[in-house]
């Protein structure tokens, strides 16, 4: 109580606070007793965040990290700062290279210049400057300029996160709707390790507080690992479809997302999201999504920090069960 009656008059600067794991974030550090300045291209679409916090206390302002002063702007009084942009698929003048790397690199030396002493920047398991996905290269050199400039900025490494409002349990959900089977790229092999947004947010929350070792990189994973099959059957399973799980090799994904990304520019962005994929996705799907042994040696993660982690199967049928044919009402009967 003395901590949050402390930070009632500091201000949290988060640069994406209005997307999917960005409202979560806003929410968590509102709890906290923060004032938070949520820094967007859009901020007349952030209004949904005012109710989150208290009177006057979440507020939204326009910055776009390809214009190095908004981002100054957008600092001006803060206490901490967090930088959760980033996209999945380049659309537009959004690069993965203008976002996640010259992007991550403009917030880190707009934070030098205005002093703050914390800054929190979002990566994603799997960033790899040699990977042979264009996502994992930037988010790899986003990390390596964010350091060079604040050595003592802590990364935040989530596996793929889950939520309400995800766009990875609800889209294979969704799929199921639509589709006689599912496609499992690359056999279904691929592992992953899902976490739920609510504990990505406590921990970004805490780096905030100076709860976690600066200059530290952070994993952040679920208690489960499980792999693409056996996660589409968990979806099956909980929304009551019988589909056929269709095994495709990288190869035929590939030209499959060649044919959606074609389809995708010549419907103008009008092809439906939930049947897109790219090849820069198809590429990430060849390694597993994992915590490394070595982050779990040494405390670099969520329990690490004190967090014991939500497990997907527990959480997820909460907000997939409007996927079944008769929505909250699958599996009774009036008498």
């Amino acid at each position: 109580m003395a901590d949050e009656l402390t930070r009632t008059n500091q201000l949290v600067t988060v640069f994406g606070g209005s997307g999917f794991l960005g409202r979560h974030v806003v929410r968590a550090l509102a709890q906290r007793g923060w004032r938070v300045r949520v820094a967007v291209r859009r901020p007349d679409l952030a209004f949904h965040l005012q109710p989150l916090g208290k009177v006057g206390q979440i507020h939204a302002v326009q910055a776009n990290l390809r214009y190095p002063d908004s981002v100054a702007h957008a600092l001006r009084d803060a206490a901490a700062a967090v930088n959760l942009v980033g996209i999945l698929q380049e659309q537009g003048a959004q690069r993965f290279d203008a976002i996640q790397h010259l992007g991550a690199q403009t917030v880190a030396k707009a934070v030098q210049e205005a002093g703050l002493d914390v800054f929190v920047h979002m990566s994603a398991i799997g960033a790899d400057p040699a990977g042979s996905s264009l996502y994992a290269r930037t988010k790899a050199f986003g990390e390596a300029a964010v350091r060079q400039i604040l050595p003592g900025a802590i990364i935040m490494r989530p596996s793929v996160v889950f939520g309400p409002e995800d766009q990875f349990f609800n889209r294979f959900a969704a799929m199921a709707r639509f589709m006689p089977a599912l496609p499992l790229i690359g056999g279904g092999q691929t592992k992953l390790q899902p976490v739920f947004a609510g504990d990505v947010a406590t921990a970004v929350a805490l780096a905030a507080e100076d709860k976690a070792t600066p200059g530290t990189t952070y994993e952040l994973g679920g208690p489960e690992v499980a792999t693409l099959r056996q996660i589409n059957e968990f979806v099956l399973k909980v929304t009551c479809r019988r589909r056929w799980l269709v095994p495709v090799s990288f190869e035929r994904a590939k030209l499959i997302a060649s044919v959606t990304e074609a389809a995708t520019k010549l419907s103008l962005g009008l092809f439906p999201e939930m049947f897109r994929i790219t090849r820069d996705q198809v590429e990430l799907l060849h390694h597993d999504n994992l915590v490394s042994a070595l982050a779990v040696t040494e405390g670099r993660t969520l329990r690490g920090l004190g967090i014991a982690p939500e497990p997907f199967e527990t959480f997820v049928p909460s907000y997939l069960y409007r996927y079944r044919k008769t929505g909250q009402f699958a599996g009774t009967r009036a008498i």
